[in-house]
């Protein structure tokens, strides 16, 4: 009994976050159901992870946008141009694939840099700044291609979305490869979450009870092994995986652990507040846009490997993709709130849902209005958590 208060107790600690990763798994089991198994295949979940992979990566750059209370609404339009800065320089110039990876990069820097001015230094509102990012950008992608497309692209270009790491260990009918890093991962989870616990402990802050804890963390590893299960009874590791694990590794890491993440949270939680503490709040927010560049820039590497194509029309509504991925997993409108994992479960949230319905043979007519409703019950849902925390003070 009292292992299933201490579980109920750490559920409803946060029911935000609890509730989305809730939703997640009967969304899957939703639509397991409805597709007769189809959804869980190995190569159907390939699929998904590859054709979102992108999306996941700019969640990850746009959640910190949004804790620190802005919005990037050029990001679809700095993917096309990214894209085409790499067609440019690997197909038409015949340079290396990776010059055309490092210049695609540069020039995500140099986009967020000029944005990040504009709304740090200059103090116009994100929304204006990005809203005209979004048709400069776009325009200078159709100038860099000149109004054509670019195509083909080398294979180790191709590679970074559409390439497996398998037989690296071997395994008989099974890439064990596959199994060996998402043992790793789930071992490294273990290891973050105890440390927490004790960090906490010593704080002497609340923590939940340890049966609740142990399940905690063994639902984590059921979950990422059925889950490496079918990637190695597929083709293996997908790389574009193994870069978005590395992503959310990484800024997990910056948000939680680093000073800029903290100096992120005060920003979007009380800005007079980071302002009077000594917080330089305007070189925190023009990195956060540099970052945010360089973001889109590696969704769009990865999504002109994907397609084998550099096109003026890429990325089209990539931000707002972006943003409802942030929304659905846990941010808050007016910042201070969010976090990198709860950003890349709501881009899963959306990616099963895509997938699972256009399995069932539902037009994309009735997926946009869909999401639209999930993306709209979210953040109904953070107001309402938020007048409810304002009433029981």
């Amino acid at each position: 009994m009292a292992a299933l208060d201490s579980v109920k107790t750490a559920l409803t600690k946060n029911i935000r976050q609890s509730g989305i990763y809730i939703a997640f798994v009967l969304i899957i089991a939703l639509f397991a159901v409805l597709t007769d198994g189809t959804l869980l295949t190995a190569q159907n979940i390939t699929n998904i992870v590859v054709q979102n992979s992108y999306i996941l990566i700019l969640a990850i750059g746009m959640v910190i946008v949004i804790i620190a209370g802005h919005i990037d609404l050029s990001v679809g339009s700095v993917v096309a141009f990214t894209g085409a800065v790499a067609g440019v320089l690997i197909v038409r110039m015949d340079l290396p694939w990776w010059i055309g990876v490092i210049g695609a990069l540069v020039v995500g820097a140099l986009v967020g840099a000029w944005q990040g001015y504009w709304v740090a230094f200059v103090g116009i509102p994100a929304f204006i700044v990005t809203l005209a990012g979004m048709l400069i950008f776009r325009g200078a992608t159709m100038v860099t291609l000149g109004n054509t497309q670019i195509s083909p692209f080398p294979d180790t270009f191709r590679n970074i979305a559409s390439g497996f790491l398998n037989g690296v260990l071997g395994g008989d009918g099974y890439d064990l490869f596959t199994l060996v890093v998402a043992a790793a991962g789930v071992a490294a989870f273990a290891f973050s979450q105890f440390r927490e616990r004790r960090a906490r402990q010593r704080y002497q802050q609340d923590v939940a009870g340890m049966p609740a804890f142990i399940a905690k963390i063994a639902a984590v590893a059921l979950v990422a092994m059925a889950f490496a299960w079918q990637l190695a009874h597929y083709k293996g590791l997908p790389v574009v995986l193994l870069v978005l694990g590395v992503l959310v590794v990484v800024y997990s890491a910056v948000t939680k652990r680093s000073v800029f993440g903290r100096h992120v949270y005060a920003i979007g939680g009380n800005l007079n507040a980071a302002t009077l503490s000594g917080i330089k709040v305007k070189w925190v927010n023009f990195w956060i846009f540099v970052n945010m560049g360089v973001m889109a820039a590696v969704a769009g590497i990865v999504f002109t490997a994907r397609l084998n194509l550099a096109n003026p029309k890429a990325g089209q509504n990539f931000e707002l993709d972006a943003i409802a991925a942030c929304f659905i997993g846990g941010a808050a409108v007016t910042g201070g709130v969010g976090t990198v994992v709860g950003a890349i479960v709501g881009g899963l949230i959306m990616g099963v849902m895509n997938n699972g319905m256009s399995l069932l043979g539902i037009g994309i007519d009735y997926q946009q209005a869909i999401k639209g409703l999930v993306l709209l019950g979210a953040v109904a849902f953070d107001v309402y958590n938020k007048r409810r925390a304002g009433v029981s003070r």
